[in-house]
């Protein structure tokens, strides 16, 4: 495995830990600049909204130019969007800077994909995307209790300084390490959601978009959650947040085993079903610490099983255009993001946070509902041109 790989995985953990790295210092910056919690919420939300929108656009509109000259302009504009953030005075101004990192950063991951699957040889390119993945995975894991941590010690600006600094480390690899590559042909945008024509294929990427935005319902406001439903100083949010990043990490594997142990499959609808019980149980576990953590860790590892045995079902449902659907399940991952941040929001602010767990509980079981409807569906075309259909 060619170890430039790991450069641009180190790359796309330092652009994913940006999305929900304020998740654990929303009430922070709430009362910094003097907005509702709701609103700072929606500083996730339009994080991964303009990620999932951007990503595919920006890397067809960058078709035509050099692989390491635009990273290293998309690294320099996501430095610049970081220190915004870190300098804002105000509401508007980070919000700003949330979506030029947004923009910079979703180019920046793709490419990060594409790059890492040509430089390294044929038979290594599924592992040389797999470690991307994996980075941009710890990343969404990982971010929150980071940013809670140094939120907590040095105020909530500290960790979008510690971002910019990871940036420069990043640019300084790229620069020495990383080759000039020439584009290859990317596929336009509306072939590209011709694949989802196929409703096997279109109810898989709903089912990832409904389970994270049920996820995200109560993740992204999970500290005022521990706050306010169980009483938790900073120290002790900072321990539960840290023992759900292992969890989830923990989880990763977990998924790994179940879809080659059942099938991916039986393994989706299992993790999606379980997933389900554990997040309705949350409100009712608060009396105790000790049963709280079992049920969180439960959900901790359940948010993350579902990705290999997901990513696995679209390869396997959609071999013709598996490398488009990992694509658009990124895009889809990111839309679940920004809608479970913004319902969060709604929910805090018309009743409270105690209710984000059974709202999102909800989206959970309508993702278990597109699971079985996509499983259900026997497989055809996608609907690329130059394919043909399995027998």
């Amino acid at each position: 495995m060619n170890k430039k790989v790991y450069m641009l995985a180190i790359v796309s953990f330092v652009v994913g830990t940006v999305e929900l790295i304020i998740g654990g210092t929303l009430d922070l910056i709430a009362a910094d600049l003097e907005v509702t919690l709701g609103q700072a919420g929606l500083l996730i939300t339009i994080f991964s909204l303009v990620f999932a929108i951007a990503s595919p656009v920006l890397l067809t509109a960058t078709a035509k130019y050099e692989r390491k000259s635009l990273t290293l302009v998309s690294l320099s504009i996501f430095f610049l969007g970081n220190m915004l953030a870190f300098w804002s005075p105000n509401y508007t101004i980070i919000l700003i800077a949330r979506i030029i990192s947004a923009a910079s950063g979703s180019l920046l991951v793709v490419l990060g994909i594409t790059i890492a699957s040509t430089i390294v040889k044929k038979e290594f390119q599924a592992r040389a995307i797999g470690i991307i993945y994996m980075g941009i995975s710890a990343s969404l894991v990982l971010g929150v209790p980071i940013g809670l941590t140094l939120g907590n010690a040095f105020g909530w600006r500290a960790p979008f300084l510690l971002i910019a600094i990871l940036t420069l480390i990043s640019m300084i690899g790229v620069t020495f390490f990383l080759e000039k590559i020439e584009p290859k042909p990317v596929l336009p945008i509306k072939e590209q959601l011709r694949t989802l024509k196929n409703n096997k294929i279109l109810s898989a990427q709903l089912t990832s978009f409904l389970f994270l935005t049920g996820h995200l319902t109560l993740y992204a406001y999970l500290t005022p959650f521990l706050k306010s439903a169980m009483g938790l100083n900073g120290t002790l949010v900072s321990v539960v947040y840290f023992i759900f990043g292992l969890a989830a990490v923990l989880g990763g594997g977990l998924g790994g085993f179940l879809s080659d142990k059942w099938g991916t499959e039986r393994s989706i609808i299992a993790i999606i079903g379980s997933f389900a019980v554990a997040i309705f149980l949350i409100p009712f576990v608060t009396f105790s610490l000790p049963v709280f953590l079992i049920v969180m860790v439960v959900w901790s590892m359940l948010s993350w099983a579902i990705t290999p045995a997901q990513q696995s079902y679209l390869i396997k449902s959609a071999p013709e255009s598996s490398d488009i659907q990992q694509s658009l399940n990124n895009s889809a991952l990111h839309f679940g993001i920004a809608l479970g941040s913004t319902v969060g929001a709604f929910v805090i602010e018309q009743s409270s946070v105690i209710h984000n767990a059974s709202v999102g509980g909800i989206f959970v079981l309508l993702a278990l509902g597109s699971a079985y409807f996509s499983i259900t569906r026997s497989r055809r075309v996608t609907g690329l041109k130059n394919t043909v259909p399995s027998s």
